[in-house]
């Protein structure tokens, strides 16, 4: 069932800005020396790639540990960056990456799709962090107690506008429930609807707020998206055609950085968290055994899989990215795989470094 969408019209003209700005800003982007730059000794160093500014999806929390690790490490000097930005989100990830306002960002698949086929953005996914994405509907156990797509029917399900919403109504079609059989009750991010009795489900991060509510004293019950007929990659770093064209190795070199850094945080999720809570996130009031949690949920659940064992972190199988085009096309978006990914910088990476799917 094709979701609603804005008008194209303004949609072009948003996407004809940002790839405006792009241009304006190509220049000094596209000027980074890629080639290796002559150490001391005369051999090759690590390549002078210039700074580096990458978009985070959400706020500094755990939730990018193994960005903390990567810069707190030093990966990212290592592999050619002179200076290193991590922007906190919430923001508009693909129109700050299209108008070069960052490098490189993390967003999910149906966000990425969702611009490519409507604006027909020069971007791509070229590889991830979480293979299975986090978002859930959440409920109160002795409450809405959603377990199945068939329990939403004549619930109260609390949705943030925006991308969440085309997101639900995605999770209704793909399981041919009617819409007008669930009543949609726009929220923010803040589940207390959720804990007042004011919705009887809402939709947030298995990771996230299920956690808060769960650490609040409430037993919950979670419906995941990815188990039920919504399977789709996240944390997804995504950058533009141009990035990839121009600048190989500044993509690969990014790569490189993060998966040590992911490495690191999929080994020690209370570094990780440690790391948000008194670095990085230390204006957001965060709590240690929440972070830990989280870190812990998301490498064990959405990071490493069996593919990811045999093929190392950031992969996405071909298998995998027939699932994300299966959900896209649930969620009304007509896309193809290689309008939306490009891992061939990523594929050259491993085989180089073949240590680094270890």
């Amino acid at each position: 069932m094709p979701l609603p969408r804005p008008t194209r019209r303004r949609h072009r003209l948003a996407a004809a800005a940002a790839v405006l700005a792009l241009a304006l800003t190509a220049c000094s982007s596209s000027d980074e020396g890629d080639g290796a730059a002559p150490a001391a000794d005369g051999s090759s160093g690590p390549a002078d790639l210039g700074p580096l500014t990458v978009q985070l999806s959400w706020i500094k929390n755990a939730e990018f540990a193994g960005e903390f690790f990567a810069d707190s490490k030093g990966y990212y000097t290592d592999a050619g960056f002179s200076e290193v930005t991590l922007n906190a989100g919430p923001g508009a990830t693909e129109s700050i990456v299209l108008s070069g306002g960052a490098d490189f960002g993390l967003s999910n698949a149906v966000s990425v799709g969702q611009v490519v086929a409507e604006e027909e953005a020069p971007l791509k996914i070229v590889g991830t962090t979480f293979q299975k994405n986090p978002f859930t509907i959440l409920s109160l156990a002795d409450a809405g107690d959603i377990a199945t797509p068939e329990d939403l029917v004549g619930k109260r399900i609390g949705v943030q506008a925006g991308p969440n919403e085309a997101l639900f109504d995605a999770l209704l079609a793909v399981n041919d429930i009617d819409p007008a059989d669930v009543t949609k009750v726009p929220v923010e991010y803040d589940p207390s609807p959720l804990v007042n009795g004011e919705v009887d489900g809402f939709l947030a991060y298995v990771t996230n707020e299920a956690i808060t509510v769960e650490s609040e004293g409430h037993t919950v019950t979670n419906l995941l998206f990815a188990d039920n007929g919504l399977p789709f990659v996240a944390e997804s770093v995504v950058t533009t055609d141009q990035m990839i064209a121009e600048s190989p190795e500044k993509v690969k070199a990014f790569l490189e950085a993060e998966i040590r850094g992911w490495k690191d945080a999929v080994a020690d999720p209370e570094e990780g968290a440690r790391l948000a809570v008194e670095e990085y996130g230390t204006d957001l009031d965060l709590d240690l055994a929440k972070e830990v949690q989280q870190a812990t949920i998301q490498a064990e659940t959405l990071i490493v899989t069996e593919e990811t064992d045999a093929n190392g972190l950031f992969t996405i199988s071909d298998d995998l990215i027939e699932q994300n085009l299966a959900t896209l096309a649930a969620a009304g978006i007509d896309v193809e795989a290689d309008d939306l990914f490009d891992l061939s910088l990523l594929t050259e990476l491993l085989e180089e470094q073949p240590e680094l799917a270890q």
